[in-house]
């Protein structure tokens, strides 16, 4: 049985970026924009979104 998404808005949005996350599955982490959801959704790899994040905290 598929796992719904469970999405949140991302604690580094801003009000003129939007962007939502899912990571309540084991094998990915989902991405998309909260204005345009239409345009699809970013899976990675749960190890590549904490580099991801990791990455951006020290920038």
């Amino acid at each position: 049985m598929p796992i719904e998404p469970n999405w949140r808005t991302s604690s580094y949005t801003t009000q003129d970026s939007c962007v939502e996350v899912a990571d309540n599955r084991p094998d990915a982490v989902m991405v998309r924009d909260t204005k345009h959801r239409e345009h699809g959704v970013l899976c990675v790899a749960p190890a590549a979104w904490t580099d991801f994040l990791r990455y951006v905290r020290w920038s």
